[in-house]
């Protein structure tokens, strides 16, 4: 076992003792994982820089991690499920995704929210794998060897890239206060600072006396190596870049080492070896959201789902809103936090099944080093519109010319989330999000799509233990028109009274990094062409054709999207809305409500018809919701269990809606 020690610092009630169901009470553990693994093991060999990492006497890389655990006081009484939950820049998604539970900051106690996973009998684990994550209370990491050379530590260059969304003539060097990678010199003559009107726009680069390694201290300018000033402010909405030289080099594919042998530690190790899970769990799966969805993906790819000794780790997995997208997770000088669309981020391949792309002579697939191993565990790929408008999420399921729909493997579902936002639904609805200091132009999207990941697990849990084939993937097609290019719709949204185009679409371009993978000689990388972008199929009212589309989709009181557009307020306006700092970040969507009667309608010159028009009363647009929902729950893309917080979702929107109209 590549665990040597699982430390456990705290355990203590869950939710203050509450019983859930049949299952009772669940306790919280926390401790820290340590772990030795031998870079030259096959298993341990796609991860970069590890053979450079400090050894012991035995040739093995010792790192550690923060681990919690969340079971049931009797674990007896449990479903012998473990879930392992992807952290999301040091916290868990899993509880607020699927047990709707509030988002508390990190060291605040868990919110068990609706008791989902509990009632079912979950065990939920978490394991540190993140190396820059600030060291804040609640907040989990990694502690990665940093590798080294015989000279000492490891330098190169580096790109950090962010978009300001108010004036400023400082910004720190990584994103959202993790660790920056510091320059090696201050005065390097060397460094580089461009700035882009949006991220496929011409650089221009700014002159050097202009801009500096540097921060304000009481309104002077201080030398520091963790920082960029520059005299005349950057200004919000445009694309900035700095290019300079760092050192030191952690071994960040470490998370990916910790995640997949502490899974298979809770997994299989006895209660000799230390294991609190022994003989209480027989199957395994992962969950992840975002940029962890992306983690899972990047996991399958390096073919890490297997362990040392060549066992399974986790049979089923759920990669949440990760798109085409993989990450800086097993990278030179990586930032994983970072969403810039000139980053390893963006590198193919995208789809399950394995392609040749002729432009760059690459040939792979996420899934052909598991496939070749034949250690294919059941992949669910959930994912939403924003990812569509993204420019990346039909390269999971059209190929990589745009011209041919691909078959997705048996082993995969692939569901998309019909016009829902990357982030969960907003209500009331509000266009501005004062945590990451962005504004649309829009009210965002207020899907709660939550009832659909809640009967993903439950579909892929009866996948795995029963071999009950889960509902079909649902995703839009060239073959039936779903799939078609963002450009064809412009003509429906502009007829929107207030309503804008995105200007300019994103793209998915070809990047050059060198040749030795993880560890970038181009920096920046050389840009290719671009891959095709693709999107949902709209009807007349701008909402979506396609995917699982929930009751607010179907049955509609707005022109719900994936995207939105930058207000004024924050510059770059026309441009697709992203939070996170930088472009290429996470897209949130749009609600644009109808018009609430025939006479709003036709003052506004809104073609979209009315409320008024379109259901005779709430009761009547209640009851249509229900039927709606009712066909989602026979089709298994809904528990019957989520039906009536639906309704009583759709009943806050109408109520809302006439009376702001």
């Amino acid at each position: 076992m590549a665990i040597t020690r699982l430390l456990t610092t705290s355990r203590r009630p869950f939710a203050q003792e509450k019983g859930f169901g049949t299952v009772g009470p669940y306790e919280q553990l926390d401790g820290t994982a340590h772990f030795a693994v031998d870079p030259r093991h096959p298993a341990n060999q796609p991860i970069t820089d590890l053979q450079l990492a400090p050894r012991d006497a035995s040739g093995l890389v010792h790192f550690s991690a923060d681990w919690r655990l969340l079971r049931p006081v009797e674990p007896r009484r449990g479903n012998r499920r473990l879930l392992f939950d992807i952290l999301n820049r040091g916290r868990g998604p899993v509880l607020r995704n699927l047990n709707s539970a509030l988002d508390v900051a990190p060291n605040e106690p868990l919110d068990p929210g609706n008791g989902f996973l509990m009632r079912h009998g979950y065990t939920v684990a978490w394991c540190g794998w993140q190396h820059d994550v600030p060291e804040a209370p609640g907040l989990m990491r990694i502690r990665a060897p940093e590798a080294v050379m015989p000279e000492g530590p490891i330098s190169g260059k580096i790109a950090v890239t962010f978009v300001p969304d108010a004036a400023s003539s400082v910004q720190y060097l990584a994103d959202r206060m993790h660790r920056a990678y510091p320059t090696c010199h201050l005065d390097d003559p060397e460094a580089v600072l461009t700035e882009q009107e949006h991220e496929d726009a011409p650089e221009r680069i700014i002159p050097r006396e202009q801009w500096c390694f540097a921060r304000l201290e009481s309104g002077r300018v201080t030398p520091d190596a963790s920082h960029v000033y520059m005299t005349s402010g950057f200004v919000p909405g445009k694309v900035y870049q700095v290019i300079y030289t760092t050192a030191g080099a952690p071994v960040t594919g470490c998370g990916l080492l910790a995640t997949r042998d502490l899974g298979s530690f809770l997994k299989y190790a006895t209660a000799g070896e230390g294991n609190p899970c022994a003989g209480d769990v027989e199957y395994a799966y992962s969950f992840g959201v975002s940029q962890s969805g992306r983690f899972l993906r990047h996991f399958l790819y390096l073919g890490l789902n297997q362990d040392e000794r060549g066992r399974m780790v986790f049979d089923g997995l759920i990669p949440h809103v990760g798109g085409g997208k993989h990450g800086e997770f097993n990278h030179r000088f990586a930032q994983p936090s970072s969403q810039a669309s000139r980053s390893p981020n963006n590198l193919f391949p995208y789809s399950d099944v394995e392609q040749s792309d002729a432009e760059t002579g690459r040939t792979a697939g996420v899934l052909s080093r598991l496939a070749a191993a034949g250690k294919l565990p059941k992949v669910m790929h959930t994912y939403t519109s924003s990812e569509y408008w993204g420019g990346h999420g039909a390269l999971v399921h059209i190929d990589i010319t745009g011209k041919h729909d691909l078959d997705v493997p048996e082993s995969v579902r692939i569901y998309h989330f019909g016009g829902a936002q990357h982030p969960m639904g907003v209500f009331p609805l509000q266009d501005r999000d004062a945590r990451q200091g962005v504004r649309g132009q829009q009210p965002f999207n207020w899907t709660d799509y939550r009832p659909l990941l809640r009967a993903s697990l439950v579909n892929l849990d009866h996948w795995v233990t029963h071999g009950e084939a889960p509902p079909p993937s649902r995703h839009p097609r060239l073959a039936d028109g779903t799939a078609v290019p963002p450009e064809h719709l412009a003509d429906t949204f502009r007829a929107v009274p207030g309503v804008n185009f995105p200007e300019p679409l994103r793209r998915f371009r070809r990047l050059d990094f060198g040749p030795q993978a993880g560890v970038a000689s181009i920096v920046p990388p050389k840009g290719g062409r671009p891959y095709p972008c693709l999107v949902p199929a709209v009807d007349q009212d701008g909402n979506e054709v396609c995917g699982i589309r929930l009751p607010y989709q179907t049955v509609p009181l707005a022109t719900l999207t994936g995207w939105n557009l930058r207000h004024p307020d924050i510059g770059g306006a026309g441009q697709i809305l992203s939070t996170g700092g930088a472009s290429g970040g996470t897209l949130v969507g749009s609600t644009i409500p109808f018009p609430a009667t025939r006479e709003a309608r036709e003052a506004a010159g809104d073609p979209r018809r009315a409320i008024a028009e379109r259901y005779a009363s709430k009761d009547d647009y209640l009851e249509r919701v229900r039927q709606a929902a009712q066909a989602l729950v026979e089709a298994r893309y809904v528990l019957a269990e989520d039906v009536e917080e639906i309704i009583n979702q759709a009943a806050q929107h109408y109520d809302l809606v006439c009376r702001r109209r």
